[in-house]
């Protein structure tokens, strides 16, 4: 499923700290014999894709991911004063899909983004609680196109997976820079970034720790500019040696926090309050702003990238955002006439931003497609364009879009789409059904968005019809969907390409445990589904803190003391694995508690916890490393 091709891994760093490239500098290339040492790594036998009628060569792409932008974000779209020049050009040059639809929230866009496939059945519902993982049995977009002879890069958020074989190094990536679970800070993230490590004052986005292809490394820069520098310089090297790429890169801007050099976010700052789509005084939420802008310059400077090198011709660039706008100030200034904002089910909480640009194709830029289309169409449209036929092709509730580039006829102007988010899968739990201008909302609510845009008036009993007709579709999908959303996610101990596998709490079956408050907090418990590969001996340690971190697992968050917030009297701790129960008793000043059990291969679940003097459960352990010893 994966390929075997490696292109640029073998890059090492030879400072402790990387440095990011201003933008005025040249993208550095390894030497020619280097690149192609490199590239005799690769597999000779990787599928190759016929060449898209028309083009000569196999098209590029590249895919930007926006986190948290609203659909009204942006200048083209009537925002009266946010200023996007960048992204108006882009607009100007593409394809816009104006009913575009992903999840109202992160990880299940991303999921369907790179499947094709709805996030109830490819098991990627929600953000944590072992719901931001896909099922391993399906392929990516980025297996595809490795698979079809494609250089891959992530560069940015990935969120879908923090342990082996849910990372995007196992997923068909052969270049990551990135992070673990939703952001720096998070749970999972480098203990640096976090924003509960004192030396870190809430500067995460400042020269943070990435992961590298799963190797933690300083970077130097800030976060938005080290994602387009590395992706620059990927396609550069690729360039060089003749190899088409396919780029991931989603930014981590707007999300929360809000963190942004001044200089972006002082003209919004400076206007202090400006008067709200309802009359009211509004302070505008100039450091999210400030975000946008910071996207904007670096699409600009990706852009400018791309003509100099020649490669914006064949280059297929996909723009889109992840769910609607984070920032409720945002949406009550301007909404592009919708109402809502992310987690919401309106409008305004996954309607957002699409354009897609290809120069050399025969796809006229500069038009809107109105159709109802949505993020899991994006991976068969790409399959499609560039003339890639998987093998093993997981079957996609997407379908191509490529007719409405070209301007043909469509056979789905009619249909259905459900949207289903969170990690409770059960019946219109945070549901909705979409038809043309209809929006179906719990099974109750039913608007018709032609007429109401705001989505204030429940129009079901006066058209019963579409009422029946989209709740009969939604039961019939749900029946289907919750087969595939039961199915367990396994996260693999002992395999030969991971002997080493840490486990986070927010990939547990749980409570909600995902950032540094929950970390804090200390009162969430969980278990891990997992598959036991090898049989031998294992060494299983327990922490309450990231392990890199070096604290202690009774104290806090300030300081090696049991008095500091969040400190907890651990005295014991248990593992439990399948049957298997062991507890051991901890000293005060342990960091962690290892266990060396014997473990059987075959699938089980692991349940970690920390207890107190008397063996009462305080809390799951939030992070658990296993390793084969022999």
């Amino acid at each position: 499923m994966v390929s075997t091709g490696i292109l640029y891994n073998h890059r090492v760093h030879k400072e402790h700290g990387r440095k990011s490239k201003a933008r005025d500098q040249n993208y550095p290339m390894k030497s020619y014999l280097t690149l192609l040492t490199g590239l005799l790594l690769t597999s000779l036998a990787t599928l190759h894709a016929a060449p898209t009628e028309g083009t000569g060569s196999k098209p590029n792409v590249v895919i930007i991911v926006a986190d948290d932008q609203g659909y009204g974000d942006i200048g083209a779209h009537g925002h009266p004063f946010l200023k996007t020049p960048n992204m108006d050009k882009l607009y100007a040059e593409s394809v816009r899909f104006t009913d575009f639809h992903v999840a109202p929230m992160c990880s299940p866009t991303r999921g369907q983004l790179m499947t094709g496939v709805d996030a109830m059945k490819n098991g990627s519902t929600a953000v944590c609680q072992g719901r931001s993982m896909v099922r391993e049995e399906i392929p990516m977009l980025s297996n595809y196109f490795a698979d079809a002879g494609y250089a891959t890069g992530l560069f940015g958020k990935w969120h879908l997976g923090d342990s082996y074989p849910y990372r995007p190094q196992d997923r068909g990536f052969q270049e990551v820079v990135s992070f673990r679970a939703w952001g720096l800070p998070s749970l999972a993230s480098d203990w640096k970034n976090n924003e509960v490590n004192p030396q870190n004052k809430g500067n995460s986005y400042d020269n943070p720790v990435l992961e590298h292809n799963g190797v933690d490394t300083p970077y130097t820069g800030f976060c938005s500019d080290i994602w387009f520098n590395e992706a620059m310089n990927y396609m550069a090297e690729c360039k060089k040696i003749g190899k088409p790429f396919f780029i991931y890169l989603p930014d981590n801007l707007a999300h929360s926090p809000d963190l942004v050099p001044d200089q972006y976010s002082k003209p919004y700052a400076d206007m202090g309050t400006v008067k709200g789509i309802d009359g009211k005084d509004i302070k505008v939420p100039a450091k999210y702003y400030g975000q946008i802008a910071k996207i904007d310059e670096n699409l600009g400077r990706l852009n400018e990238f791309l003509e100099k090198t020649g490669l914006k011709d064949n280059t297929i660039l996909v723009y889109s955002s992840d769910n609607g706008a984070r920032s409720v100030e945002a949406t009550e200034i301007y909404n592009a006439g919708m109402s809502g904002h992310k987690t919401e089910l309106v409008e305004g909480g996954h309607r957002v931003p699409c354009f897609i640009r290809w120069p050399k194709s025969d796809i006229k830029p500069g038009r809107d497609v109105s159709e109802l289309t949505t993020v899991q169409d994006i991976a068969p449209t790409l399959l499609d364009l560039c003339g890639i036929k998987p093998t093993n092709l997981y079957p996609m509730d997407g379908v191509t879009l490529s007719p409405l580039l070209h301007g043909e006829p469509w056979q789905h102007e009619n249909r259905n789409i459900a949207i289903q988010y969170t990690a409770d899968g059960g019946l219109w739990k945070s549901a909705a059904v979409m038809s043309g201008k209809w929006r179906l909302i719990g099974g109750k609510n039913l608007f018709n968005i032609a007429d109401d845009p705001t989505q204030k008036k429940n129009v079901a009993q006066e058209n019963p019809e579409v009422f029946n007709r989209l709740n009969n579709f939604y039961n019939d999908w749900h029946k289907q969907a919750s087969v595939e959303f039961q199915k367990p996610r396994y996260i693999h101990l002992g395999n030969a390409k991971a002997t080493e596998v840490i486990l986070f709490a927010n990939d547990w079956q749980g409570g909600y445990c995902d950032n540094g408050p929950n970390l804090i907090n200390g009162k969430a418990k969980g278990a891990w589904d997992i598959v036991i590969d090898t049989t031998g001996t294992y060494q299983v340690e327990l922490s309450r803190w990231p392990f890199e971190s070096g604290k202690m697992l009774v104290e806090g968050d300030a300081s090696h003391s049991t008095s500091s917030k969040g400190a907890l009297p651990v005295a014991k701790a248990q593992l439990i694995i399948g049957e298997a129960n062991q507890t051991m008793e901890t000293a005060l000043d342990d960091k962690t508690a290892r266990f060396t059990p014997p473990l059987q291969a075959g699938k089980t679940t692991l349940t970690a916890n920390l207890l107190d003097q008397d063996g009462k459960t305080i809390c799951g352990a939030m992070y658990v490393k296993a390793t084969l010893v022999k």
